[in-house]
């Protein structure tokens, strides 16, 4: 019997549940082995080959192929843990974020340091708030994708 999930009406949010776990465990797994300096290095010098070793479906490759991010959560992958992408690529967690909400990083640290984006309207999808799917992404960088 499927469990009652309120929270999947959370716009712009994806709750890392045991469900999202078990979808995301090689994907999360892989992220883990780049703490270590040889997997990083023989990840970097060929990323598909790097990534065929692990039992991630080919979506979730592409996701980390694309360094699309919000993809991999959706697939399963934990923020902790794909952080460790972003180290690997000499990212902060400040850049990845950003490149998240499609946002500039000086415009997401900013919106951060004003205290983040606004409750009102982002309860529930259909709300009229700025986070809605409608409203992404907002910032300059998503706005240099659409054109």
């Amino acid at each position: 019997m499927a469990l009652d999930k309120p929270y999947l009406n959370v716009p712009g949010t994806t709750i890392f549940d045991a469900e999202q776990s078990r979808k995301g465990y090689w994907l999360n797994q892989f992220c883990m082995s780049l703490m270590q300096a040889p997997n990083r290095e023989r990840f970097k010098a060929n990323e598909r080959a790097y990534l065929d070793g692990w039992a991630m479906n080919e979506d979730q490759k592409q996701a980390v192929l694309d360094r699309d991010l919000n993809r991999c959560i959706g697939l399963g992958g934990n923020i902790y843990f794909l952080a460790k992408i972003g180290a690997t690529d000499g990212k902060s967690f400040q850049q990845m974020a950003g490149s998240m909400t499609g946002m500039t990083e000086d415009e997401y640290r900013n919106m951060m340091i004003c205290g983040g984006r606004s409750v009102l309207g982002n309860r529930f999808i259909g709300e009229d708030g700025d986070a809605q799917a409608h409203r992404q992404p907002q910032g300059l960088a998503g706005q240099h994708k659409k054109a």
